[in-house]
């Protein structure tokens, strides 16, 4: 059994806290048992895996299944967990894993891009992730100025889906969408208020939807480059949707649009 200042434990903690770690790695950690579950079921390859105590015989067949994988698995003395990890309560069940990024042009040439620029929030970003993947989403772009991909709480929210859909990493949103266009995708973004509304928009053809800060939106210069400008109508008082929600009903949006044209 491992204690606290095990070596593996200390990387455990280690890229948990610390970007430069996770980036100086090219690693993150997965916290709890059906995060683990849901990168194996999308091809993710562990590097190792950590058990809490007493997590051996209550996850015993996601335990097996790692092993028969040849992933090592080691188990945590009693209160490591509440010194390595970053929930409330600490997850039983923790694994590392490579990151997962691609380059831009690995992106699927047809169907929708979600770009994330200036994604704050870590919960956002995950949530991005699984609904980019839940709708069939050609991939996501995270722009430099977004919230750490590889951020504990952003592979907790991706409840695996971080393994499942393609991602991409780049540092310039303004180059991102010379690049997308080039690519021959119409780019849009979204914007509260805008007049032209989001189900309006032709999302069946290659495109991509900027979407921007959650208290700033997007620069004016990336709202002028891009093709068009839509917006999600809003009943009641409302003004708009957290960033997540928005993108949600983007993708989804798209979807439904795609399976209307192949009728």
């Amino acid at each position: 059994m491992l204690g606290a200042r095990h070596p593996e434990v200390r990387r455990l903690r280690a890229l948990l806290r610390d970007r430069t770690a996770r980036d100086a790695e090219r690693a993150c950690v997965l916290e709890g048992p059906n995060v683990v579950a849901g990168a194996l079921d999308r091809g993710a390859r562990l590097q190792a895996v950590y058990l809490g105590y007493g997590a051996r015989d209550a996850f015993r067949p996601l335990v097996e299944g790692v092993r028969r994988l040849g992933v090592p698995v080691a188990e945590l003395k009693e209160g490591v967990l509440e010194k390595v990890g970053t929930t409330r309560t600490p997850q039983p069940v923790l694994a590392v894993a490579g990151h997962v990024t691609r380059p831009l042009d690995a992106l699927r040439p047809d169907g929708l891009v979600l770009v994330a620029v200036g994604v704050a929030d870590p919960g956002n970003l995950g949530t991005l992730l699984r609904s980019a993947e839940a709708a069939g989403a050609a991939g996501v772009v995270c722009t430099a100025n977004s919230v750490d991909l590889h951020n504990p709480k952003t592979v907790r929210s991706s409840a695996g889906a971080l393994f499942g859909v393609t991602v991409a990493e780049e540092d310039d949103p303004m180059a991102v969408v010379e690049r997308l266009h080039a690519a021959g995708r119409r780019c849009y973004a979204t914007k509260a208020g805008a007049t032209a509304s989001y189900d309006a928009v032709d999302l069946v053809q290659p495109c991509a939807v900027l979407l921007g800060n959650e208290a700033h939106g997007l620069a004016p210069e990336l709202e002028g480059a891009v093709d068009a400008v839509f917006s999600i109508p809003m009943a009641g008082a409302a003004e708009s949707l957290n960033v997540a929600m928005a993108g949600t009903v983007v993708a989804f949006e798209a979807d439904r649009q795609r399976r209307a044209a192949s009728r």
